[in-house]
């Protein structure tokens, strides 16, 4: 079993390494964005299982083969279910949970038209693929959920971390970090 997990290890950090994939409609790559959310997460202080989901929270774009051309299709690739649907095999569901609910954050903040107008223009785009603003309804199911509060924080450093040509940490960098977050 360990040796799985140390091989699960190596090929996450080896899809940052090699993927230079520009993150949809953005100026900074998959991997950038991912590791500035993980940068933001550290640096509001947020908890282990956070910093990871926020460094992991895009990963299935790494597992679809042209997320930018689901785009131009006006597909919705449901990245955070194909990322949750391989990660949960590895990672404790304190690091899958908040990955899995991260679209459905973005889909009740933008009940607050403030918020809504705060988004990057793709992103914008792709909230309408992802199923548009939460109903009231579904604000109640999502709020009920119990990594609500987690989600809600990673979709703001989500939101956050798209700025290119910054100082960055590398995905070595989180190699212990990533480690310590495995299923026991």
């Amino acid at each position: 079993m360990e040796f799985l997990f140390v091989h699960i290890v190596n090929e996450i950090i080896n899809k940052y390494q090699t993927n230079n994939s520009l993150y949809i409609g953005e100026k900074v790559t998959i991997t950038e964005h991912m590791i500035q959310t993980a940068m933001l997460a550290e640096q509001n202080n947020s908890s282990e299982s956070l910093i990871c989901a926020c460094l992991l929270h895009d990963y299935g774009h790494f597992i679809i083969e042209d997320p930018d051309q689901l785009v131009d299709k006006l597909i919705d690739g449901k990245h955070e279910n194909i990322a949750f649907n391989f990660l949960k095999n590895y990672f404790k569901p304190e690091v899958v949970e908040p990955i899995k609910l991260h679209v459905q954050a973005k889909r009740y903040l933008c009940r607050n038209k403030s918020y809504y107008e705060l988004l990057s223009d793709p992103s914008k785009i792709s909230l309408k693929l992802q199923g548009g603003i939460m109903t009231n309804e579904q604000a109640q199911k999502f709020i009920s959920s119990k990594f609500y509060n987690d989600s809600i924080a990673l979709r703001k450093y989500d939101d956050e971390g798209k700025t290119p040509d910054i100082k960055m940490k590398k995905i070595e960098d989180y190699r212990d970090l990533i480690t310590s977050q495995l299923i026991d």
